[in-house]
């Protein structure tokens, strides 16, 4: 006599078997859409998060520290004025709200150049289409650079001066369709008062006098306003491998005692072309600033745009050429090193001139070098180069993108 409950189980186990059995020899699929659902339900058993290594973790903390996200005390390396040397400082961030906050910051420099100010900054008005930056401080240079006006000049020729300068401005950056378009409107109030100049060069007024050299001893009040207008679709400006920018910015500089008053306008093109998933990057980038008087007033001599240094001709020293007019073309062949590290082969040519016309191809100033940088995502917090010009190696050690 049979048992009908044995039956059963024996019955259910060779089922499940025969069920097993079936999955574990199911078919190859026959279609590409049935290949691509299989690889797909394969590696959802392997996919896992992202882990960073010791190395990428130790670079994002770096980039949060000098970038300063989400930090009340952070590192201000930023120098009082150009050529000042390498700096250093601290700062402090109090939000008011959820988005805005108040930086205090100040920094002081192996050249003895001083900087302390404070900046209110707004990041999302008009539904994230505006940001507001409300800025005061005090510089003080004290052996700016000075090598004569022109292109021919020589740095045996250097001699120094110096400034303090109390500013308060107010910059506010629109962005009315979200993207591309960019509107830049700013007023500031500043006094520049410049004096002889300490360290081993001579000061400028020992060498030149008022009638040879326009400003020498001039303390003009200004009240400087401006306006860009620009097309803006890099990923940032402190660090974008794809995308461009091309504006044009207007100033006018309003001397309070109508002897030091003029205009600059300043026309910018950069172009970022990404090759092989942006593994590589062709960067380019012109800047053309030009001057002009105010009904008969002077340009000062320390007021004239300038090539050298660090961000323009990197193969020379800061401030090394300076007149009415400037152009500045570079190209620099980008590499992505690792995640948080870029290396890049660069070309800089640029040159100063008298007159607006003059401002050409012919008689450039030239020079060439390699750097690497770290950045991160939106950022380049350190850059260093070795550039070679017609005046020799210049080491470039900065705090900010290049371009």
């Amino acid at each position: 006599m049979r048992c009908p409950r044995l039956w059963s189980v024996f019955t259910l186990i060779i089922l499940t078997g025969s069920a097993g059995v079936a999955l574990a020899q199911q078919p190859e699929p026959t279609t590409r859409q049935a290949a691509i659902e299989q690889a797909q339900a394969e590696k959802l058993e392997v996919l896992h998060p992202y882990i960073p290594s010791r190395g990428e973790r130790l670079a994002a903390r770096v980039d949060e520290i000098l970038t300063n996200q989400g930090r009340h005390l952070h590192p201000f390396l930023e120098s009082a004025y150009s050529g000042g040397s390498f700096a250093l400082g601290a700062g402090y961030i109090q939000h008011v709200s959820s988005y805005n906050f108040v930086d205090v910051r100040g920094s002081y420099s192996l050249s003895n150049y001083k900087r302390v100010e404070a900046e209110f900054v707004a990041p999302r008005l008009f539904h994230r289409r505006g940001e507001l930056s409300l800025l005061g401080g005090w510089r003080d240079a004290t052996q700016v650079g000075f090598y004569g006006l022109g292109i021919d000049t020589a740095k045996e020729d250097r001699a120094s001066y110096r400034f303090k300068r109390p500013y308060a401005s107010a910059l506010l950056t629109l962005w009315p369709a979200r993207r591309y378009l960019v509107i830049r409107p700013g007023v500031e109030w500043t006094q520049w008062s410049q004096e002889p100049g300490l360290g081993r060069f001579p000061s400028v007024e020992t060498v030149y006098t008022p009638a040879t050299l326009p400003g020498l001893g001039g303390d003009p009040i200004y009240t400087h306003t401006q306006a860009t207008v620009g097309l803006d679709w890099r990923t940032s400006p402190g660090y974008s491998r794809r995308g461009g920018y091309y504006g044009i910015t207007a100033h006018d500089y309003h001397d309070k005692d109508k002897a030091f008053g003029f205009q600059q306008v300043d026309y910018e093109l950069i172009q970022h072309v990404p090759l092989l998933r942006e593994a590589w990057a062709l960067s380019f980038h012109a800047l053309a600033r030009t001057t002009n008087d105010k009904g008969g007033q002077v340009v000062p001599f320390f007021m004239l745009p300038t090539l050298g240094g660090s961000s323009t001709l990197r193969g020379y020293t800061s401030l090394r050429f300076r007149d009415r007019n400037s152009l500045l073309l570079q190209a620099e062949w980008r590499i992505m090193a690792s995640r948080y590290l870029d290396s890049a082969v660069f070309y800089d040519a640029g040159k100063v001139t008298a007159r607006r016309s003059d401002l050409d191809l012919n008689g450039m100033k030239h020079d060439y070098g390699f750097g690497v940088r770290f950045h991160g995502p939106l950022s380049t917090p350190l850059r260093i180069e070795l550039a070679r010009g017609s005046d020799g190696l210049t080491l470039v050690a900065a705090t900010s993108a290049v371009f």
